[in-house]
């Protein structure tokens, strides 16, 4: 009988290839034997190939990205349970205000995460924890849940709306479409509601900023912030800084332990899952959080492009416009 690809044998893989075997995975975990189970996983199938869809596109618009502007989209899982990367202290309420984490962001790459395979936490002795907490859960027929961290290095200046349409609120929309997700921060997120406004605001300086354009690199001197406490996101547009983010996962809803239930019949009993379940599926949501922001970016950039090229479809005004309508002498 085939068995489903392990973290080890898919850390090597493209990342799309990757969320594929994951919803693939998630969708014969379940398993029921009453009618509504049938339709149930009838419905999960045609989410599974929607889903689908959206990682693959996902893996081709993070290419164009990468290669037209120079995009970086890397994420790594943060927290399982209570074992965080960078736990919250006194001094540093959230991972935004942290030198270390700042750094990390800067400069992790996709391929130094792979490398903690299975936990993807670019920590050894934080990947050590979650991966011990990971085993305690699985031994006792349990779950847990945790977080993935995102940053979106690169992202061209001037993204997105000022209202309805802001780029933080589409990357929310996005990642809280993730099966399993339930919650959302950027930026500072909830750590900077304890930080006073003087710590928190992002101070406008003038630097020497590199601009890269397919295999070209320049240097021009342009406004950019001291500090990225808004996670790259002012006003609901990027200004140019890395874009960074968490997503919140739950604990997997099928367990091996057994669990009061009742049915469509009002009768009280016993649900017992069967067959093999993941203890927790923060590691194997690392790529899909990445394709599913590249779809964002890149939704962004078309609407950037369209209101240029729209520039040249309608007329030009008149330099001067009358006030009051004219009206020519007999025409009345």
């Amino acid at each position: 009988m085939p068995t489903s690809p392990t973290l080890k044998s898919m850390a090597s893989r493209p990342a799309v290839v990757v969320a594929a075997a994951v919803l693939v995975r998630q969708s014969v975990s379940h398993r029921s034997c009453t009618e509504q189970g049938r339709r149930a996983r009838e419905v999960r199938t045609k989410a599974i190939l929607t889903r689908l869809g959206r990682v693959a596109a996902g893996a081709i618009a993070e290419k164009y990205l990468r290669l037209s502007h120079g995009v970086e989209i890397v994420s790594f899982v943060s927290s399982v349970g209570n074992e965080h990367l960078f736990p919250p202290t006194p001094e540093h309420p959230s991972p935004a205000t942290n030198p270390e984490f700042l750094n990390l962001i800067e400069n992790i790459s996709r391929e130094t995460v792979d490398s903690f395979v299975p936990t993807r936490c670019p920590n050894q002795e934080a990947a050590a924890r979650m991966t011990k907490v990971i085993e305690q859960f699985r031994d006792n027929q349990d779950s847990i849940g945790g977080t993935v961290t995102c940053v979106i290095r690169n992202v061209p200046v001037g993204l997105g709306e000022p209202c309805f349409d802001k780029l933080e609120a589409k990357l929310a929309h996005a990642m809280l479409s993730i099966p399993a997700t339930k919650g959302f921060e950027i930026g500072s997120g909830f750590g900077g509601c304890e930080v006073p406004g003087s710590i928190h605001n992002d101070p406008f300086v003038v630097s020497d900023v590199e601009t890269r354009t397919g295999t070209e690199t320049t240097t021009k001197q342009r406004l950019t912030t001291k500090t990225n406490n808004s996670g790259g996101i002012q006003g609901g547009i990027s200004n140019g800084a890395s874009i960074y983010f968490r997503v919140a996962f739950k604990p997997p809803a099928t367990i091996g332990q057994a669990q009061t239930t009742a049915s469509y019949g009002l009768e009280e009993g016993t649900l017992e899952a069967k067959g093999r379940h993941d203890p927790c599926v923060v590691p194997r949501a690392v790529p899909i959080v990445e394709t599913m922001s590249a779809l964002v970016i890149m939704d962004a950039l078309m609407a950037q492009y369209a209101r240029e090229s729209a520039k040249n479809l309608l007329p030009p005004l008149p330099k001067t416009i009358p006030t009051h309508p004219t009206v020519k002498p007999g025409s009345a």
